[in-house]
């Protein structure tokens, strides 16, 4: 009797002209139905109008408006249940009798109006048996007894209002299902999609923080060597002629620096075509936990630099002719390979943001180990004006990836100018080791 907005689409076409019925196929049905209980009622309303002494086309007329309702079945239910059980009395309405209270069974009625309804049915169907039978027995059209009567008007009562009552409560229970599990399967469906869509989201989100963290790689890793190498070249190009000797070890030093930037960069695309899996950097910023992430699966599956290489850093620098001075404080220990990797990170940048920015500074570099952390300072002064400027690019991304790495491991970063008009980057890192992966 109900049906969800899933059934009208895949009914097709559909009439809602035709007053209450939503599918042709359902107005064809009750139609029938009514024109048969019609034809039922009419024909019974022959016998009706003789024992009733009336005219025949009056108990006709009123057998064929009462059968006739059985086509509004679908709308009001009650009213046709009803008009059974008027018509009781008048021995007609058999069909109509059937079909209205399997029809009032199946529907959205509350259950109390059909068992007070079913009640009155069986009640009606039962008192007109019994007296039915018993003037039968009166005029001897029936031999079995008067004990025969009340079993014979019980049965008949309960067959017909048992079976059409218990299958439209089937139906009309098994409908409700098919309707939740309906409603279920489409929330389920939209439950799906928008998960698919969030999952799109968090693998574009996922990307873009990947080309991120490819870009700050890049740049870290072949920025400070590519600028050692402009500061050698522009050595070489100044001794040349005055000391060979220099010059010569000028050029070592810029083969060195390319074959060794070479090699990290070949060693970044390899971790990109393996494809290791990405393992998971404990981080208080959601945002910075992806970029962490993808770094430390670069830090897994390659030995990457570590804070032991700090010193050979700084030595590299100063063969470039800047003044570097290294301060270790506390003793030192092993951390976590990405902590180590980050602070290397970050000494390598500052020192190339000098080379970029203040040839020719002065630079300090501090590194504390503490209890629970590693803290690293890079201060350079300003640039003396007597060393010529390499004229290295810069891209405006280097803080921005030193700050990028710091936060992601839940460390603290700040950068600024100096009273003395250099520049102070300041990192301290937490100790991870001990924290599980």
């Amino acid at each position: 009797m109900t049906a969800t907005g899933a059934d009208h689409v895949a009914a097709g076409t559909t009439s809602r002209g035709w007053w209450w019925w939503e599918r042709r196929r359902s107005a064809v049905l009750d139609i029938g139905l009514g024109l048969a209980s019609a034809f039922e009622c009419a024909l019974e309303g022959v016998k009706f109008a003789g024992d009733a002494g009336v005219p025949v086309p009056v108990g006709v007329l009123f057998g064929l408006f009462a059968g006739a309702t059985l086509a509004a079945r679908r709308r009001w239910p009650v009213a046709v249940v009803l008009v059974s059980i008027a018509v009781t009395p008048a021995n007609m309405g058999f069909l109509l009798g059937i079909v209205g209270l399997y029809t009032l069974a199946a529907s959205e009625v509350p259950r109390r109006i059909t068992a007070t309804l079913a009640g009155m049915c069986l009640a009606g169907t039962f008192i007109v048996t019994f007296v039915r039978m018993n003037q039968s027995v009166d005029d001897g059209a029936f031999s079995g007894g008067r004990w025969l009567v009340p079993l014979f008007s019980g049965v008949m009562s309960l067959g017909l209002t048992g079976p059409p009552l218990l299958l439209g409560l089937y139906i009309g229970a098994r409908r409700r299902l098919m309707e939740s599990l309906r409603e279920r399967a489409d929330s389920l469906e939209r439950e799906l999609s928008l998960l698919a869509d969030r999952a799109e989201e968090r693998a574009e989100w996922a990307r873009t923080e990947e080309r991120t963290r490819i870009a700050r790689e890049m740049h870290d890793v072949v920025a400070h060597r590519v600028s050692l190498m402009v500061v050698h070249a522009a050595a070489l190009q100044a001794v040349a002629r005055k000391d060979p000797e220099k010059a010569v070890k000028n050029a070592v030093l810029v083969g060195d620096m390319g074959r060794q930037a070479l090699t990290e960069l070949r060693e970044m695309l390899g971790v990109l075509r393996t494809g290791e899996p990405v393992r998971r950097a404990e981080a208080p910023v959601p945002l910075a936990a992806v970029a962490s992430a993808a770094a430390a699966a670069a830090a897994a599956a390659e030995e990457g630099p570590c804070l032991a290489d700090i010193e050979a850093l700084v030595g590299q620098s100063r063969e470039a002719g800047m003044v570097v001075e290294l301060a270790v404080h506390g003793e030192g220990r092993a951390y976590d390979a990405l902590v180590e990797q980050t602070a290397y990170r970050v000494v390598q940048e500052a020192l190339t943001n000098v080379h970029k920015h203040a040839a020719g500074a002065k630079v300090m570099v501090r590194l504390a180990h503490r209890e629970d952390e590693v803290a690293m300072q890079i201060e350079n002064g300003p640039a003396d004006g007597a060393t010529a400027d390499a004229g290295l690019p810069s891209g405006g991304n280097g803080l921005v990836g030193m700050r990028e790495r710091v936060m992601g491991l839940g460390g603290v970063f700040v950068s600024g100018v100096t009273d003395a008009g250099g520049w102070r980057v300041s990192a301290v890192l937490p100790d991870r080791a001990g924290c599980p992966d």
